[in-house]
């Protein structure tokens, strides 16, 4: 039997336009996992540069990479903030 190759997959390499990154992050919204939620912040501020979006916050880019992880409890100004720096949105509508 041949050993079949894989390769790690990060959602942050194919996120690619501010279309795509507003998808993923609603797909984790309607999912409602707040774990998964911060993560999907995480893997849209990494596809846009951790560096650039630390500056645009003024936080710290470690604390970031640590706040948006999936074990991580960011503060909701955090949020506020890394959703800013990223050109999205939050928007609550009815259910």
């Amino acid at each position: 039997m041949d050993k079949v190759l894989t390769s790690l997959w990060d959602a942050a390499d194919h996120l690619e336009t501010k279309e795509d990154m507003a998808a993923y992050l609603e797909a984790a919204l309607e999912d409602g996992d707040p774990n998964l939620i911060i993560a999907a912040l995480g893997d849209i501020a990494r596809s846009k540069g951790m560096t650039s979006i630390a500056r645009e916050t003024g936080l710290g880019r470690e604390s970031l990479y640590k706040a948006l992880s999936f074990d991580g409890n960011p503060e909701f100004m955090t949020v506020l903030k890394v959703v800013q720096a990223l050109g999205l949105r939050l928007r609550a509508t009815p259910i």
